[in-house]
């Protein structure tokens, strides 16, 4: 009997808020190109789970090696500009 074994990955989401519809729109920076959006947080946040699991799927099916995050900092950043 073939063993199942899962492993969990944890990653760092972006929400962006959506002016025009007022859901939000989300990326995970380690999964280039792995977005999805949703009409609320909720809905935005279950849909990018799936995305990723999704994302991961095909690294797997392609045998390539899973993207890890190996530690992001998020931190605000104050610009000034001359108006």
């Amino acid at each position: 009997m073939k063993k199942i074994t899962q492993k969990v990955y944890q990653y760092t989401t972006i929400f962006e808020p959506d002016e025009k519809s007022g859901g939000f729109t989300v990326t995970i920076p380690a999964l280039p190109g792995c977005i999805s959006e949703g009409d609320n947080f909720e809905k935005a946040l279950n849909n990018i789970k799936e995305a990723a699991i999704l994302y991961l799927e095909v690294i797997r099916e392609r045998k390539n090696v899973i993207p890890q995050e190996r530690g992001v900092i998020i931190a605000p950043l104050e610009v000034e500009v001359q108006v």
